[in-house]
């Protein structure tokens, strides 16, 4: 089973595109492999799976953690989405930059979100499932909820219309009001 392994914009963001083999059957897929990720620059330990549906024009995001950065390695098993993964490492040379990626059903992609960046999608599709792998536990005490159209970071998401967010979502302030709450790029808190 091979696999890609594609850097975004952002290099620490990368695009895994498994080969699916196809037959009369059906298809298969490896989802995941700890030696050949870890060969594409994807470490884990994984430690948590989650899976959402969301219907069509649902936002979820920006959300990270700030003591206990989550990697998420995300893919879509139904539907299609737009995923975003956000760098709010302090002093990170790609500091309120982003990159995304489609994933869908069809195309099999997952996308690599390294701790220190925040992580947003929106469902293109009528409805979508979505799954990630998570390199630490879920702590609703440490999560930050960035504005998913905050001027200064600028996603360019694929809406037709207004997306359908939660509360916490919509009421999430731009990412200003958060830098001292931020997490600081590895190699920069190593010179302080």
């Amino acid at each position: 089973m091979s696999l890609d392994f594609k850097p975004l914009e952002i290099p620490e963001v990368i695009l895994v595109e498994p080969h699916v083999h196809r037959d009369d059957r059906g298809f298969f897929l490896e989802t995941y492999h700890a030696g050949k990720y870890a060969a594409g620059g994807i470490d884990g330990p994984f430690v948590q799976d989650n899976h959402s549906r969301s219907a069509h024009r649902t936002l979820r995001g920006l959300h990270a953690q700030r003591t206990r950065p989550q990697g998420k390695l995300v893919r879509a098993v139904r539907g299609t989405i737009w995923d975003v993964a956000v760098d709010i490492r302090r002093q990170s040379p790609t500091f309120r930059r982003w990159a995304g990626a489609e994933l869908s059903e069809d195309n099999f992609h997952q996308l690599w979100i390294p701790p220190g960046f925040a992580h947003a999608f929106v469902v293109l599709s009528e409805m979508a499932e979505v799954e990630y792998k998570c390199t630490d536990l879920y702590a609703p005490d440490d999560e930050i909820t960035i504005a998913w159209n905050d001027p200064e970071i600028a996603v360019d998401w694929p809406l037709d219309g207004e997306p359908l967010l939660s509360g916490r979502d919509a009421a999430a302030p731009p990412l200003a009001e958060l830098l001292d709450r931020l997490p600081v790029y590895p190699d920069a808190a190593a010179r302080d």
